[in-house]
């Protein structure tokens, strides 16, 4: 068999667990085998930390599948992907593993099940380095529900650094095929909300002062438009763990979700935290593109899947969006084409991001 495997130098360009999402998820739903050197070669702890090792796990769980390597702190694994058949799954970090990343390699693969599935992800809703399960509901879901799927997101308890404990149910049905989208005209903003959150031992003060902070910063570019960023204290039965933060998403005219978020920590002024999250959704606003950064590379593997032709018009294009290109097109028959945005004004760095998809279609429907 070993001829045949698919190998992937998990090292190069973003040089982190993408590359193992990506590749993974892919090598599940085409059924190639897959092998997967040099695993987070690009970070200081390389190699597979629990969020990763529960990634492959729900993975190799959904399709009955083969995984060697499956240790923390293995630099190289191979799977052997079987049929994806659906059903009730659970994956555990045990830390403050985002629960969002498990979500990104699992959610293709249940689209192309046998049946509906019900994933129990546990681990971090709201991490470091990863999309807070708040941007997951109020902009990835309604995006990425334009490729012509829905699932349910019920966060059942939230878990914050470093324990993690939080607890999110997806439920998915499975399509035929994914449609292609479409997102190349921006409009104009309409309306500006968020939430602004804290959670076990923090005072709601602390989210006052953060929302309080963003709406002061959003102000100084856009005067006119209402701004609603709600101070919400997280109810302690929902919530393990001490935790803070703040999300603003921006919603335009033509229906498009932009928006900019950080956490809260030890010693971080809740001004700053408001401050920063309100200075990533104005950069985000400023080069005129459809999606923010976050959602620019999560969105790659829907294209590459969809049939036919999908266009989104982007800022500059991230290290994690080449990244996934890159390992879409070395797995699949989509390709992608990246150009420079002809009609925005010269200073303003938008592409568009184009993909003639494979067309996968669901063996199992």
């Amino acid at each position: 068999m070993d001829g045949d495997r698919v190998e992937i130098d998990g090292g190069i360009m973003e040089g982190g667990g993408q590359i193992l999402r990506v590749s993974t998820a892919l090598s599940c739903l085409l059924g190639l085998p897959l092998r997967v050197r040099r695993i987070r070669a690009g970070r200081s702890q390389p190699g597979l930390r629990p969020q990763h090792l529960s990634g492959l796990e729900i993975v190799r769980d959904l399709c009955d599948g083969k995984l060697n390597g499956g240790e923390i702190g293995s630099t190289e694994i191979t799977f052997t992907p079987g049929k994806i058949k659906g059903g009730t799954h659970i994956a555990d970090t045990k830390t403050a593993g985002s629960v969002c990343l498990l979500m990104q390699v699992a959610m293709p693969c249940v689209l192309f099940a046998a049946s509906p599935s019900e994933l129990h992800l546990k681990g971090g809703t709201n991490a470091e380095m990863a999309p807070q399960i708040d941007y997951t509901v109020m902009v990835f879901k309604p995006i990425v529900e334009k490729f012509n799927f829905t699932f349910n997101c019920d966060i059942k308890r939230r878990g914050y650094y470093p324990q993690g404990g939080g607890e999110v149910v997806l439920q998915m049905s499975p399509v035929k095929e994914l449609s292609p989208i479409n997102l190349t005209e921006r409009g104009t903003v309409t309306k500006i909300y968020g939430r602004a959150f804290v959670a076990g031992a923090l005072p709601i003060k602390l989210a006052k002062d953060m929302s309080a902070a963003a709406v002061r910063c959003i102000r100084r570019e856009i005067r006119d438009l209402y701004i609603n960023i709600q101070p919400v204290r997280e109810p302690d039965d929902q919530a393990i763990g001490t935790g803070s933060g703040i999300i603003i998403v921006a919603e335009t005219s033509t229906g498009c979700l932009l928006a900019g978020s950080s956490l809260g920590k030890r010693g971080k002024n809740s001004d700053k935290v408001g401050i920063e999250a309100a200075e990533m959704l104005l950069q985000n606003l400023k080069h005129g593109g459809t999606v923010d950064d976050s959602l620019q590379d999560q969105l790659i593997i829907f294209m590459a899947l969809a049939k036919g032709v999908s266009r989104v018009k982007s800022g500059p294009i991230t290290l994690h969006t080449q990244t996934a290109i890159h390992f879409a097109e070395q797995l699949t028959k989509a390709k992608f084409t990246v150009t420079k945005s002809e009609e925005e004004e010269p200073s303003n760095d938008t592409y568009i991001i184009e993909c003639q998809g494979m067309g996968m279609i669901n063996p199992n429907l």
